[in-house]
């Protein structure tokens, strides 16, 4: 699978997810990341659909798998966070929940212009 197809793959598969076909959404990004096991993009997503379709245990590997390509990621940290605080383990929801907070600040200080309130 080129670079463009598994973008195009994870497009359509957002679009798929935000009009509510979800397990169709699904499906795509398992063909993604079976084609792509490197994209953090396609791991991201499915972690976040699994999450919205209920499948905290899939979320949760799909998220892992994210996290392991990009430990330092805001996102990925918050959706942790959130998958750990639906299975009830408060600690490791806000150990993912502080990392995700500290990358947000990292992101601040490497480019204060963005966060300025639209003042350059």
């Amino acid at each position: 699978m080129t670079s463009d197809e598994l973008q195009t793959l994870i497009e359509d598969a957002t679009f798929d997810h935000a009009t509510g076909a979800g397990e169709a959404a699904a499906d795509k990004l398992a063909r993604a990341t079976a084609a792509a096991p490197e994209s953090f993009e396609a791991w991201h997503a499915l972690a976040e659909v699994s999450f919205s379709l209920r499948r905290l245990d899939d979320a949760l590997t799909a998220a892992e798998r994210a996290h392991a390509l990009r430990p330092a990621d805001l996102f990925v940290n918050t959706t942790l966070s959130r998958v750990w605080m639906e299975r009830g383990d408060k600690a490791k929801a806000e150990h993912f929940g502080a990392q995700a907070r500290m990358a947000g600040w990292k992101e601040q200080l490497q480019n204060p212009a963005d966060h300025a309130g639209g003042v350059a």
